[in-house]
């Protein structure tokens, strides 16, 4: 079996010991140190403790047999493998005596198409171990983004320090990335939906806004619980996280608050469409009922004066003269014609 790097595929290598190698691990990179076969898990393990440099490891929808292998070598707490594990939908930050665990929401934004039911955000996980030596991070749904993750730690820095906190700091990154880009298109949605109902064209379609707002309060769950970890990272000593390190995680806190305090006046302009739609859809019920109302109320003339001379009753006064039906027809006309400029006159026609 054969291995393929996203990290790097121009440099794939077959990997020994293969039947201790799982199908869920996506890749092993050594960085750091002496060159290593980035593919060869025990030896990257052993030079990443020995102090050399350390060991990033991918892995996609692990099972339970998998983490607790790696959790043993690595020395995993049981209830962070057993989140890697089962997953855990808001993003969170956990202190272990060894290692941090991180859980990172993620967020992508799907174009509507045919099906108007269809998603606009869809939602996914990233988990990130990170300890003095080695990384980790498990992804369980939803794009991978570990490209742009790797070229975010490629990137030359003078203060960021190398090590892992800065692959944490690059899923982050990544992650609010995506926060940001969602937002600005979510924006776009907000507007086409305010377009909908007080443009020129302008129609009552109360649907599409509780379609927007259903999808907004979605996103509102993937980036309200990450201000909390974020904030820990830059004003809590924390294992792995040095002092050096600790103005970027506030550079991303900041970013996330930028975008909740999107979200909510978003909320807020969606509250106001809804109320409108709704009003608006009010307006245009009124009218129809009163334009059937004043229809029944026409009809009625004509249904009450053929259900009186429907009775064939012999002693109706009128009922054997010659012009009888002359004056009933002309009654008739008469009383609808005054009920329909009546109700034009009211603009209930």
């Amino acid at each position: 079996m054969t291995v393929r790097s996203n990290w790097d595929s121009s440099h794939e290598r077959p990997v020994r010991n293969a039947e201790r190698t799982p199908q869920e691990l996506v890749w092993s990179r050594y960085v750091g140190g002496k060159p290593c076969d980035s593919q060869v898990l025990d030896e990257s393990v052993d030079a990443a403790k020995r102090g050399d440099g350390y060991i990033w490891i991918g892995l996609h929808n692990p099972s339970e047999a998998t983490m607790e292998a790696l959790g043993e070598q690595l020395g995993l707490h049981e209830l962070a493998i057993e989140d890697a594990v089962h997953g855990h939908r808001r993003s969170k930050l956990e202190r272990f005596a060894e290692h941090l665990f991180f859980v990172i929401s993620t967020v992508a934004y799907q174009d509507r198409g045919a099906d108007e039911a269809a998603e606009i955000v869809t939602t996914g996980e990233l988990m990130v171990f990170l300890g003095d030596w080695y990384v980790m991070t498990s992804r369980h749904s939803g794009p991978t983004r570990m490209p742009e993750v790797r070229a975010e730690v490629e990137q030359d820095s003078d203060d960021m320090p190398l090590g892992p906190s800065r692959v944490l700091y690059a899923c982050l990154s990544v992650a609010i990335d995506d926060f940001e880009r969602v937002a600005q298109q979510m924006e776009e949605d907000v507007e086409d939906c305010e377009e909908l109902v007080f443009g020129d064209d302008a129609q009552p379609d109360v649907e599409r806004a509780y379609e927007i707002k259903r999808e907004l309060i979605e996103f509102r769950r993937c980036v309200g619980p990450l201000g909390a970890p974020l904030t820990a990272l830059y004003t809590r000593d924390l294992r792995c996280v040095g002092e050096d390190a600790k103005p970027y995680f506030r550079e991303l806190a900041e970013r996330v608050q930028l975008v909740r305090e999107s979200v909510a006046a978003m909320e807020d302009q969606l509250t106001n469409i809804l109320q409108a739609a709704l009003a608006r859809a009010s307006m245009a019920d009124n009218r129809d009922m009163r334009k059937i109302s004043a229809a029944v109320a026409i009809v009625a003339v004509p249904t009450t004066l053929g259900a009186i001379y429907g009775m064939n009753f012999d002693d109706i006064p009128e009922l054997h003269w010659a012009g009888s039906y002359f004056v009933v027809m002309a009654v008739n006309v008469i009383a609808m014609t005054l009920l329909y400029v009546l109700f034009r006159r009211i603009k209930w026609l």
